[in-house]
């Protein structure tokens, strides 16, 4: 494997850096790269009068708040398991997703309540162009943000990091609708309710975006199990291997990013402990070790008595 991975065409940090140092390094390019833009944005919505452009740059601002959040979760869910917490602490890693994700719903229906009250409302003047640089910048800083995101996030099997980089597209995306509704209120001075309305539609991105951050993670707490494919796959590399008979009741459920399993084997009763302890291990090792999301597997040995019929499968 090379040691740096192509993500769309921008580079993720190589594979040998250590899952907290990178998340440590997502945090702090993120908090500076949001802040640039908030800042850049907030001051040229007023200087600009632009209520979209402002509407912007609060987003921006909440990404401050969700970098800092995936940071401080990371301290938590990276820790090994303990006493208290036998499996690990990963579930806290999708609980972060889940409060990224209502942190954003709570974002959009401000901005989207406000920019309908004042629909209606004319402007003195148009805003400037110093307003839609802006959005236009933004455009292209949280496009740049959210490849390189993704990349570590998917290097590191974090649902967090990779909600964190989906929130800087969605940013992006709908900062495309402001840098046309501002360009069309200067260029058409008599349709100022453009600007109103590119603060609505970016209400509705963040939404959509709120929406596939929070599924997903909520689906993983109430422990739904991992697609039918994966769920094959085990059956298919279990069922493989060496005196195994049959397979049956397989179990999924997430931890974070991760999958836990549980299955049974049929195997020839007449095998001594030993050897049958021996499959069960052989079985384990081959899942963990082809199934890349793996990675706790409990196996079940039983004699060909306790197989089910076909149709039970």
């Amino acid at each position: 494997m090379t040691d740096r991975l192509l993500i769309n065409d921008v580079t993720s940090p190589p594979s040998h850096t250590l899952p907290g140092a990178l998340i440590r390094k997502v945090t702090w390019i993120g908090i500076t790269v949001n802040i640039a833009l908030a800042i850049f944005k907030l001051a040229a919505g007023v200087y600009g009068d632009s209520q979209a452009v402002i509407a912007d740059g609060i987003e921006s601002l909440l990404d401050v708040f969700t970098v800092i959040l995936v940071y401080t979760g990371s301290r938590l869910w990276t820790r090994p398991p303990d006493e208290t917490h036998p499996f690990g602490h990963g579930r806290m890693e999708t609980l972060v997703a889940v409060g990224i994700g209502v942190s954003l719903v709570g974002a959009a229906v401000g901005i989207g309540w406000e920019s309908m009250a004042t629909l209606h409302e004319q402007h003195a003047t148009p805003p400037s162009w110093i307003a839609a640089a802006a959005a236009a910048a933004s455009v292209i800083g949280k496009e740049i943000l959210y490849r390189w995101t993704l990349g570590v996030g998917r290097r590191i099997k974090s649902v967090a990091v990779i909600a964190t980089a989906w929130h800087y597209r969605s940013d992006a995306f709908s900062s495309l609708p402001v840098v046309i509704a501002v360009t069309g209120a200067i260029l058409l001075p008599s349709w100022t309710f453009l600007d109103h309305l590119g603060a609505v539609v970016v209400s509705m991105f963040i939404l959509h975006a709120a929406f596939k951050i929070t599924w997903p993670s909520l689906k993983q707490l109430i422990d739904v199990g991992a697609p039918a494919e994966v769920r094959r796959r085990i059956r298919d590399i279990a069922g493989a291997s060496r005196c195994v008979l049959q397979v049956h009741d397989i179990r999924t459920r997430y931890i974070g990013a991760s999958i836990q399993a549980d299955l049974h084997l049929i195997v020839d009763g007449g095998l001594t402990v030993r050897e049958g302890h021996d499959i069960a291990r052989e079985v384990e090792a081959r899942l963990i070790d082809e199934i890349e999301e793996l990675v706790d597997v409990v196996v079940h040995v039983e004699p060909p008595e306790e197989a089910l019929p076909e149709e039970g499968l």
